[in-house]
């Protein structure tokens, strides 16, 4: 504006638009959309699985596994060590027998439905004595750190160099193990050589949440450390640790299935899916089904927790899940 016109009034009048408070209230405009309370980790994560079809199949697929390993009776009405005769070694499917027969005579699918048991009990026991093992170590050495961390990486490091199968195939030729070979002595060998991989995992979720800030508020508040490693930073640690559970799992039904294949796992007299291969290998050419069907059970069953736990990993793992 020049000196000259600011004395002068214009000659068009101004005008100014003020909004009427009642039309516009402050409470309409500073509130925000909400849909209520927000989920949690478990709740988003099971609002994630079950739209997805592969947890849908496995979880299906697992659960007739573990009813045919609760409840044998129900899918055949044989026994599986009995009425062996050996007119009947190799014979085809016959009335009562639909799968046909073993080597031995015996019927091939009460040997699949009772050798369930075996297989998967194994199985868990091992995965849960991983994890209970595993998770103590690794969640100690990741929270606590120092000279407890470079003790408890150094034994992991030297279990995680010994391989499963090789070790397990070492420790089963000691006196003891090889004459008290059952459920219970597999399951201290898979264990003893299993612990380390889910230990690092558990360390490595524990390093990421010990320093969150509802753990320093906790520790602020005067909570001890192993409490708030115990009700702070394992919960919320845990996630990762399932994920390796369940596919841990499979790997150790395939891992005794091994072992006893070649001879050297579980007993002749305990019924398991690696026994029935392992006694189908004369007949591999002759009766290829002897071998098929404990082989169809086995690989169905161990795809099924390497489903379960790629469903779990995408569900739990929030970088995965798609906004």
């Amino acid at each position: 504006m020049t000196p000259a016109s600011r004395g002068k009034v214009s000659p068009y009048p101004i005008e100014h638009f003020v909004a009427d408070l009642d039309e516009t209230p402050v409470a309409a405009v500073d509130s925000a959309t909400s849909d209520g309370a927000p989920r949690s980790l478990w709740s988003e994560a099971w609002r994630s699985l079950r739209k997805q079809p592969l947890f849908i199949i496995s979880s299906l697929l697992l659960l007739i596994v573990v009813v045919v390993a609760l409840f044998p009776g129900m899918f055949t009405s044989q026994q599986p060590n009995d009425n062996c005769l050996l007119a009947n070694s190799d014979g085809g499917p016959a009335p009562g027998h639909p799968l046909g027969f073993t080597l031995q005579g015996c019927d091939i699918l009460a040997r699949v439905v009772y050798g369930t048991r075996s297989s998967l009990l194994v199985g868990l026991m091992a995965t849960l004595g991983v994890v209970v093992i595993g998770g103590i170590i690794g969640a100690l050495a990741g929270f606590f750190g120092g000279w407890i961390d470079a003790i408890l990486a150094r034994l992991g490091d030297i279990f995680f160099a010994l391989p499963l199968i090789l070790g397990a195939i070492v420790v089963v030729q000691l006196p003891f193990f090889r004459e008290n070979r059952n459920v219970w002595t597999m399951v201290l060998i898979l264990v003893a050589f299993g612990w380390p991989q889910v230990a690092r995992i558990t360390r490595g979720a524990v390093l990421e949440v010990r320093n969150a800030d509802f753990v320093t508020a906790a520790r602020s508040l005067g909570v001890s450390r192993m409490s708030a490693l115990i009700k702070h930073v394992i919960p919320n640690a845990v996630a990762p640790v399932i994920v390796i559970a369940t596919i841990s799992l499979g790997t150790f039904i395939v891992a005794e299935s091994t072992l006893s294949f070649l001879g050297i796992g579980l007993p002749p007299d305990v019924m398991s899916w690696g026994n029935d291969i392992f006694s189908a290998k004369p007949s591999l050419r002759s009766n290829p089904t002897a071998i098929f069907w404990p082989g169809l059970a086995l690989s169905l069953t161990v795809l099924s927790f390497i489903m379960l736990g790629d469903a779990l990993r995408d569900a739990l793992d929030p970088k995965s899940r798609k906004r």
